[in-house]
């Protein structure tokens, strides 16, 4: 099984340009796609292959890096801000616009994870499984502010709270959304995606508990 890494932070830009390549349909950005995906890093910690939810497998025009790359010849979950071209060979390929690291935090139980199981609210935007079945995600968005306190940091968990069996030998998992503000301020909302891979999780069912500021949201998922 291929290496998955992902960490509980991730960065994404925001791309700028001028309304007269809009008009005109000719600007860099006027056929840009974005995509959540899989990209694949070589031995010199470069992006040279992307793997779409749609399962597109592209090439990229130009090897590719940033600062979250950490390890050689695996693969990370992202988000990409891509221009699908085509390439001297009549294939399609992908030009790299704009990528951010995707978080696939570990689910845990409450004893492996080892602190208060907090449930500060968050604005829920969306949840829904990859047309490859491969990933559950969620779509966030983030109360915060600018702070003096060095410690006031965010916190994003996925808490195991039930697995059951059924009768019939299938399994129902309910996961909740750790969420501890951390004395961040809530001044302003911040757009946090999260991708749980499907194979780490031991159901054939996902019911989500989300705490929000208008309630509690539960959505469920029937794994692929």
């Amino acid at each position: 099984m291929r290496k998955m890494l992902c960490a509980l932070c991730a960065a994404f830009g925001i791309l700028a340009c001028t309304q007269d390549a809009y008009d005109k349909g000719e600007g860099k950005y006027s056929l840009m796609r974005g995509d959540f995906a899989e990209a694949r890093v070589n031995g010199d910690k470069r992006i040279d292959q992307i793997i779409t939810d749609d399962n597109e497998v592209l090439p990229t025009t130009e090897l590719v890096t940033t600062k979250w790359i950490a390890t050689a010849d695996t693969t990370y979950r992202c988000m990409l801000y891509y221009n699908k071209v085509e390439t001297a060979n009549g294939k399609p390929a992908a030009e790299i616009i704009s990528i951010g690291q995707v978080p696939c935090p570990a689910v845990k139980s409450v004893s492996e994870f080892g602190q208060e199981v907090r449930t500060d609210p968050v604005k829920f935007e969306s949840a829904w499984l990859s047309k490859s079945g491969k990933y559950l995600n969620l779509s966030l968005l983030l109360m915060t502010g600018v702070t003096d306190d060095t410690a006031a940091v965010q916190k994003l968990a996925v808490i195991v709270d039930t697995l059951l069996l059924h009768s019939d030998n299938t399994r129902a998992l309910h996961l909740r959304l750790h969420h501890d503000q951390g004395g961040v301020p809530e001044y302003y909302s911040t757009q946090t995606y999260l991708s749980l891979p499907t194979d780490s999780l031991p159901t054939d069912t996902v019911h989500f508990s989300i705490n929000t500021y208008n309630g509690i949201v539960q959505k469920s998922f029937v794994l692929q």
